[in-house]
């Protein structure tokens, strides 16, 4: 178990840093939130992959539809807990630091709305993503 949260630390935050530099990027052409739910996206997509294949690696033998489908439903939780931890902190980091730079409370609000998720995320897949491939089968007689 100890093993698999470490791999679930560097898979995650591999995907999470994916999903960090997206949003910068993003943020050049679009709004903060919008750019937050693309780059949310696109670090699913290497979370995905990165989860079945390096952490839960019995996973890559279980169903792929039935694995992506739950898979996108705890990610649709974990991105609530994203925007709006994000969101929070940035109005908060605002209020508490009016001369902040709009990009600096952003990036640091977006860190931390990442962070948080990744506790729930990583529960949610756990036991609900990968989680059935991961029981034992009972032996048959």
């Amino acid at each position: 178990m100890r093993s698999e949260v470490v791999r679930f630390l560097i898979a995650g935050g591999s995907a999470a840093a994916i999903n960090w530099l997206a949003r910068i990027l993003l943020s050049l052409v679009l709004p903060f939130e919008a750019a937050l739910i693309v780059a949310y996206g696109i670090g699913m997509a290497a979370g995905f992959w990165l989860y079945r294949v390096f952490v839960f690696r019995a996973a890559s033998h279980g169903s792929l539809s039935g694995q992506l489908a739950l898979f996108l439903a705890v990610n649709a939780v974990g991105a609530a807990v994203v925007l709006a931890v994000s969101t929070l902190m940035i109005d908060g980091l605002t209020g508490l630091l009016p001369d902040l730079k709009p990009a600096v409370a952003q990036a640091l609000g977006h860190g931390v709305g990442i962070a948080v998720g990744a506790v729930a995320n990583y529960l949610g897949h756990r036991l609900l993503t990968f989680g059935a491939t991961l029981r034992p089968q009972p032996q048959s007689r």
